[in-house]
């Protein structure tokens, strides 16, 4: 399946799906290679986040691919960031990347971190990408056009959410958790929370082995957009608490609450 038979604008003319997902797989072996080392030297950012080596080999096989690929397309990154409002406003489309998502989760070694590539439109992700380097998964998909699961050796399948079942799971962050969560989960049938790091959350919802994903506390666009669309593309919904658009490409990067369900 051609990404161009998807998403058509003169910018992709020649791109395929597959080099894509090639691109998100090498950025996660650039991962495992840290990941292996006996130790994983962190560095303190500015806002207080953890940074390594692992995000920034990963953030240069991504970055480089991505603007060999579509020169004219934008690229916003997590380790690239500082882009004035003034010129990003004007965008039409960019990629928003997480070259490594979970990078709490990488450190303590638990295997639930990813690589995160979407493709926005406007104010709007149309196509996401989540590869999980630890097993090798790919998760692809958007809204227009379905969303799917590659798995290590091969096989693939569509997913959709389970918004048959009668109790549901709720599924929340390892490393961040609030009271608020908990009282909106109470609002909805939910029997049991589930704890994973990263954009697998989007993921699991995905999937069908969850129903619910509400994050008070605060995200970045790039930590949310290409599983929003993964989620999109398989049924679910992803709104601000009080249920409006959730949007992209703000003011300020920072995303605010969102409630992510089955319909």
């Amino acid at each position: 399946m051609k990404l161009t038979e998807l998403i058509t604008f003169p910018d992709l003319t020649g791109f395929s799906l597959n080099r894509l997902l090639e691109i998100a797989k090498h950025a996660g072996m650039a991962i495992l290679k840290v990941y292996a080392e006996d130790s994983i030297n962190v560095i303190v950012k500015g806002d207080n986040s953890p940074l390594t080596l692992a995000d920034q080999a990963s953030n240069e096989v991504i970055i480089t691919n991505l603007k060999e690929l579509t020169p004219a397309i934008p690229v916003i990154s997590e380790e690239e960031k500082d882009i004035l409002y003034e010129i990003r406003k004007e965008y039409q489309y960019y990629w928003c990347v997480d070259p490594l998502d979970g990078t709490k989760e990488f450190i303590k070694r638990n295997g639930e971190f990813t690589v995160n590539i979407a493709l926005i439109r406007k104010d709007k992700p149309v196509f996401g990408v989540i590869y999980v380097p630890v097993t090798g998964e790919l998760f692809y998909g958007g809204k227009e056009y379905g969303s799917w699961k590659l798995a290590a050796g091969g096989q693939k399948k569509q997913l959709k959410i389970n918004n048959k079942a009668d109790s549901w799971t709720a599924v929340g962050s390892r490393s961040h958790a609030a009271d608020e969560e908990i009282a909106v989960q109470k609002m909805y049938p939910v029997a049991q929370t589930v704890s994973v790091g990263s954009s697998l959350k989007f993921c699991l919802i995905a999937e069908g082995l969850a129903q619910i994903y509400y994050r008070h506390g605060p995200t970045m666009e790039w930590d949310t957009a290409s599983g929003q669309a993964i989620a999109e593309g398989a049924g679910a919904v992803m709104t601000t608490p009080d249920g409006q658009p959730f949007m992209y490409n703000k003011t300020s990067l920072l995303n605010g609450p969102f409630l992510v369900k089955v319909r």
